[in-house]
């Protein structure tokens, strides 16, 4: 049996990654790989050593397998690097302040790693990624409408996504389902094409740094198709769920 460990959403908490890696080496099953979906920065000052946690692993320890998420795109957006040149949605949710502590936490070596990650992985039938196959910022949770998720699925024509956004542990399954597809010209509507979907499932890897004692990643055992949510906490009186 092989399983690999999913977490997103660090948001630069020192002390919760080193929880999830110390769950992760007590783990039973073997731990195959570990994905990172993106938000292991923040705006806390410990960025900086999370950053170089993940970059340089003890040893004995799985060397992880690191994409972006919403934080590093606000970061690379600060240095003139993402794909629109204000960060305004890191304003509108975390307030002017929020650009300066950014700034200040990640250095410029940190930022030029952030621009050599990848957007996301494909593995097997599996599409790990912090947003969805649309944006980084796309958040998928169990309220999303079916075809909505259906769509992010089929636009990768992955079997199973999981994602990091809302920073919610869930289990979505689609049972199968269709989308139509238009295009609009002059002359009206015209159909273009139909896609059928086979079973499906999104799966939400929970969060890892922004609770205060408590971390929650995602164990999938590939082979079986098996998800196991992990609560872990941390600092005083800690346990496992």
């Amino acid at each position: 049996m092989r399983n690999w460990a999913i977490l997103s959403g660090i948001e630069g908490n020192i002390a919760a990654y080193e929880a999830v890696v110390a769950d992760i080496k007590h783990q039973k099953k073997w731990v195959e790989d570990i994905y990172i979906l993106g938000d292991f920065i923040g705006s806390r000052p410990e960025s900086e050593r999370v950053v170089q946690r993940i970059r340089s692993p003890k040893p004995n320890e799985l060397s992880p397998q690191v994409c972006t998420g919403w934080w590093e795109e606000q970061c690379l957006i600060l240095y003139g690097l993402g794909t629109t040149g204000e960060p305004t949605q890191l304003i509108e949710k975390y307030g002017a302040g929020a650009v300066k502590s950014l700034w200040d936490c990640v250095s410029r070596k940190t930022v030029e790693w952030i621009r050599s990650l990848d957007f996301g992985f494909f593995e097997l039938d599996c599409l790990l990624i912090h947003g969805s196959s649309l944006s980084v910022d796309d958040e998928l949770t169990p309220q999303t409408p079916p075809w909505q998720m259906c769509d992010r699925l089929m636009r990768m024509g992955a079997n199973n996504l999981f994602c990091g956004r809302s920073g919610l542990a869930f289990e979505y399954e689609l049972q199968g389902g269709s989308v139509f597809s238009t295009v609009t010209t002059l002359d009206g509507e015209h159909p273009v094409q139909t896609a059928t979907a086979s079973p499906r499932r999104v799966i939400g890897v929970g969060n890892v740094g922004r609770e205060p004692g408590k971390a929650t990643y995602t164990l999938y055992d590939p082979d079986t198709n098996r998800v196991e949510f992990r609560t872990i906490r941390y600092g005083i009186g800690q346990g496992f769920g």
